[in-house]
Formats: structure tokens, sequence, C-alpha cells
């Protein structure tokens, strides 16, 4: 959880200035896809840091201080924007502008994960891309060239969600798991959501939380249930407990991984995804 400055740009080396800041990884890989080689992104956060709760160290707003541009996602993601930007002057971008949220189940709150669907995240390329030819007009060109070619690779795993999961029968149409982080990609994939809890706290798992979502594995015959790969695993062990289902593995939310892990980009998380729900819902055996 410690702040600490993760390029996505080649290039870059410690104690380097980044020209556009993102909060957070995957923000930071979708922008520097658009940017290219022309301009130099990079991430607040470090791959596998969980971002609900982020705490911005002095280090960070000296960061912030010296960047000409803060992309963020806005919907209640980072509550600690305002201490961030803090002694900066740097031009702010929400980049889920123009998103209609869902919202949190029993609030008025949207939920921040609009990224998890490919559908959406055209809407994130797209104020991308306005707001870096806002910032450098003369490579417009060049942006809405990257986001072009970027966006057919969106609308690939899009269609590879659709595809595996048409062939589910209607009663297996059921994601489980551990955050409420997939509200958007079900609506896409046409699922059923249930979750333990709504949105990452520090809060501890309730016995009713638990219980709700047993019934809703049993109810719906799930094969198998997920956990992201931030948050305690703990939760997701006693569902397959409790309920006989299996663990269908780790889904990527809220970070990406190293350049070795399973989830480099944010088209390999979309994939490792996409890739690991259809198989677990289909009751494939690894």
């Amino acid at each position: 959880m410690a702040g600490s400055l993760v390029a996505c740009a080649p290039g870059n080396s410690p104690g380097d200035s980044p020209e556009v800041l993102a909060t957070f990884t995957i923000l930071a890989d979708m922008a520097q896809e658009v940017a290219g080689d022309v301009l130099e992104v990079a991430s607040l956060t470090r791959p596998g840091a969980e971002v609900h709760g982020y705490d911005p160290t002095p280090g960070d707003i000296r960061t912030a201080a010296d960047a000409e541009m803060i992309l963020s996602n806005g919907l209640g993601l980072e509550n600690w924007l305002d201490k961030l930007t803090a002694d900066s002057d740097a031009t702010r971008v929400t980049v889920t502008d123009g998103i209609d949220p869902v919202t949190i189940a029993g609030t008025d709150d949207p939920n921040p994960h609009a990224w998890m669907s490919p559908t959406l995240a055209s809407v994130y390329v797209d104020n991308i891309v306005d707001a870096l030819s806002d910032h450098r007009p003369a490579d417009a060109g060049t942006f809405r060239d990257n986001a072009a070619a970027y966006r057919e690779r969106l609308d690939e795993v899009r269609r590879d969600l659709t595809d595996g999961l048409s062939r589910l029968p209607e009663h297996q149409r059921a994601l489980q798991t551990c955050e409420g982080a997939f509200s958007y990609l079900t609506r896409d994939a046409g699922l059923t959501e249930s979750y333990i809890w709504p949105v990452n706290s520090d809060a501890e798992t309730t016995p009713d939380q638990i219980r709700r979502a047993t019934a809703f594995v049993e109810d719906n015959d799930v094969p198998a249930v997920f956990c992201e790969s931030t948050v305690d695993p703990g939760p997701k062990e006693q569902l397959v407990r409790d309920t006989g289902a299996r663990d269908g593995g780790t889904l990527y939310v809220d970070s990406l991984t190293e350049a070795d892990g399973d989830a480099p980009t944010y088209l390999d998380l979309l994939r490792h995804d996409v890739d690991t729900i259809v198989t677990g819902l289909r009751g494939d055996r690894p």
C-alpha cells in the first residue's frame, strides 16, 4: 500500500517527474496506449496495490505537484484525490465523464468499477484522447489513431466474453465474487451478480453476508466462486467449504500485476478475467 511511482512508459527512471500521472495502474496503462511514444504516463500506485483505501504519501503529493495532468477514475473511487492534489496545479481529468453509473445495492453511491466493462472502456479511451489532445494539440491525430487501434482490441475481448458465456445454460449464468466489482461486466454479459461485500473496506465479513452468498450459490447451482487479487481469500474459502462449489480462481480488478504476472496490461486483465469466469462457470477443470 506504500505510495510508489510506477512508470508505464519506456525510459522512466526513479526520480523522474511524469508529465501525465494516473491514479492507478489500469488508468496508466490505458492512457499510455493512447499516448504512445508522445507522452510519458505513470501510475501513482504499484502493481498489486489496493486503490480504494489508498492514502497518498508526502512523496506522492510532491509527484502530483510536478505533474502537468492527473487522470482519475472518479465515481467515488479516489476519495483521497483532493489530498493528493493539494499542492498541484495539474489539469485534473475524470475519465468516467459521460458514463451512467450502476449504483451500489442499497445505496445511491455509484459503483466505481466501470473499467471492468469492455464496452465502457471505450468511454475511458475517448476521454483520455480528448484530454491528451487538449494538452498536446499537435499530436491529436496520433492519439486518435492509437485509440482506434486500441478500441479494436477491446472489441475482441468483448466478443470473447459474449461468445464464451453464450454457451452457458441459462441457470448457470450467475457470478459469485468477493467484492461487487463486476456489476458492469455482468450487465454486459447478461449475468446475475452476487458478492459477499459491495466495495472493499476494512470491515470484517459478517455471517449474514456469507449466508446470503451461500444461498445464491446453492439456489443458482453455481459451479465455481471467485475472489479478487487484492482481498483476503478467506471468505471465498469459507464459501467453498459451505457450498461445495469449486474455487474458480483469482480475478483482477483494481490493479495490474508485475510484467511476469497474469495481468500486466489492462487488456491482459480483461482476457484473464473473462477466460477464468467462462472456464469456471462452464464447470471446466483446470
